[in-house]
């Protein structure tokens, strides 16, 4: 059985409440052995540490998506670093810029992607960088920051991947590079060298082709895999081990 490493999924989302329990059993069954379980506001961070402690799988990140950063509170981020004192926290997001909606300001988007930033070095911890219709701004910001990170459902071009590359960031895939139309996805998933490749679910959104349009879960990660595989013509095997190890040393859950 293949070993899997989902690098970015939302258990702490309300809709997997009520069959949770039965869904990761499944999950670690099918050889998802381990989960990185992302936040996207305060309240979902602390469903990330409780889930933290339930399921010895899954470890997590703390933090505030774009979309919310205009609620950010200064009191927030002391909250945050306190969940950080969990050893199973291992990461600090999402964060990042979305520029597509708009839920937010743009500048205070930045401001707080920025916090976040410093956050994450002053932990020692790397970043999950959330971007959407933001390349230049994300790169940018990135650059005036010396923090590791992932650089998460990745759906830019080469160019944006080798920037990434050059500031250390790993690049994770989602069900999108599936997708029939996702060129530029797919050319990115030849390109990343092996030892900075990671897979991801983005559960419960972003579905591969064939569950396109159903609820995603980490049962699905097996389709983006070989997707991956089959664009850098290697074994599946192989690719199950590459982003498995690459997972591991990035978040340190060896």
């Amino acid at each position: 059985m293949l070993n899997l490493f989902d690098s970015h999924a939302h258990y702490n989302d309300p809709v997997f409440e009520e069959e949770l329990d039965g869904l990761l059993k499944k999950i670690y069954e099918s050889g998802v052995t381990r989960v990185m379980n992302v936040s996207y506001d305060t309240e979902s961070s602390e469903k990330t540490v409780a889930l933290c402690g339930k399921y010895e799988f899954i470890y997590g990140a703390v933090g505030v998506h774009p979309h919310d950063s205009k609620d950010i509170l200064p009191s927030d981020y002391d909250r945050l670093k306190e969940l950080c004192k969990n050893e199973k926290i291992r990461a600090i997001g999402e964060t990042g810029l979305d520029y597509h909606y708009d839920n937010s300001p743009r500048e205070t988007q930045k401001r707080e992607f920025d916090n976040h930033l410093s956050l994450a070095k002053e932990l020692g911890l790397p970043v999950i960088v959330h971007e959407r219709d933001a390349v230049r701004d994300t790169l940018d910001i990135i650059k005036a920051h010396n923090v590791s990170g992932i650089y998460h459902c990745f759906s830019g071009s080469v160019e944006t991947a080798r920037e990434a590359l050059k500031k250390g960031y790993y690049i994770s895939f989602s069900g999108v590079v599936t997708f029939k139309n996702a060129k530029h996805v797919k050319e990115a998933a030849a390109y990343v060298p092996d030892d900075r490749i990671l897979i991801e679910t983005d559960c419960p959104y972003l579905s591969p082709v064939p569950k396109r349009g159903e609820r995603n879960s980490s049962l699905n990660l097996i389709y983006t895999l070989e997707e991956i595989a089959k664009l850098r013509e290697i074994t599946v095997e192989k690719a199950a081990e590459i982003t498995f190890e690459n997972a591991e040393r990035i978040f340190g859950t060896e």
